[in-house]
């Protein structure tokens, strides 16, 4: 049975034993940015300065390249990262430390908690990608997007919002292309194939897809709109 009434978390948490350096980033810096989400509400204008334009949402972001490199290009964006893999948070913190970030938020466990905390039409972009694949047919319920997740973005997201989702495994695309268009809440906004085998030139490379790349893989990027929301 989940522990408190908290859903069932599947994947890892802990890797390899991290660098003296990120232990003590995870000790000192992660506490002041991290996201409280044991009062079941988190109001994201409250996590960032007035400057902010509109907030972002990447859940799973791995190694938090993609995070740290739209962070940077964006100041006026505020960046909220989900990642329950510590070496992932670890490096993430590293390049936020390193750079001095200002808009960047983590929530170091799992994104459904945070889903469940924030208001409605909050997020203005979602991003998913190279997600595990859970290529097992028993397992496919575990993957993120999907019946069960599909709903609680489309809550959290604002009419026009955008949601991004990539991966190098077929079965997951077609998985995640067939669920995003049946929940009705999202169309796909490709006009040809260029625009799903083509990384745009404003969505920075992951770490896992560079990998992808370098074995000959394919990766496929998919551009979803959060259609207008009912009044």
């Amino acid at each position: 049975m989940p522990e408190h009434g908290k859903p069932i978390f599947h994947g890892r948490r802990k890797g390899r034993r991290l660098r003296q350096g990120r232990r003590r980033l995870l000790d000192e810096l992660l506490p002041r940015i991290r996201i409280d989400v044991t009062r079941k509400h988190v109001d994201p204008s409250a996590l960032f300065g007035d400057a902010t334009r509109e907030i972002w949402l990447e859940i799973g972001f791995g190694g938090g390249e993609h995070l740290a490199e739209q962070a940077r290009r964006h100041p006026h964006v505020g960046m909220i990262g989900c990642e329950p893999f510590v070496n992932g948070v670890g490096r993430l913190l590293s390049e936020i430390d390193r750079d001095g970030l200002q808009n960047v938020r983590i929530h170091a466990d799992d994104a459904r908690e945070l889903l469940d905390a924030l208001p409605d039409a909050s997020i203005a972009r979602v991003f998913v990608l190279f997600a595990d694949p859970w290529p097992k047919a028993r397992h496919h319920r575990r993957r993120f997007i999907g019946p069960e997740n599909l709903p609680k973005l489309a809550r959290v997201m604002r009419s026009g919002a955008e949601l991004r989702l990539a991966s190098d495994q077929m079965p997951l695309i077609r998985w995640m292309l067939f669920h995003t268009l049946e929940n009705g809440d999202f169309e796909w906004v490709a006009s040809g194939p260029e625009d799903w085998r083509n990384r745009p030139a404003d969505w920075p490379a992951t770490r896992y897809e560079s990998k992808a790349l370098a074995r000959g893989e394919r990766c496929v990027y998919l551009t979803f709109r959060r259609r207008a929301r009912m009044q």
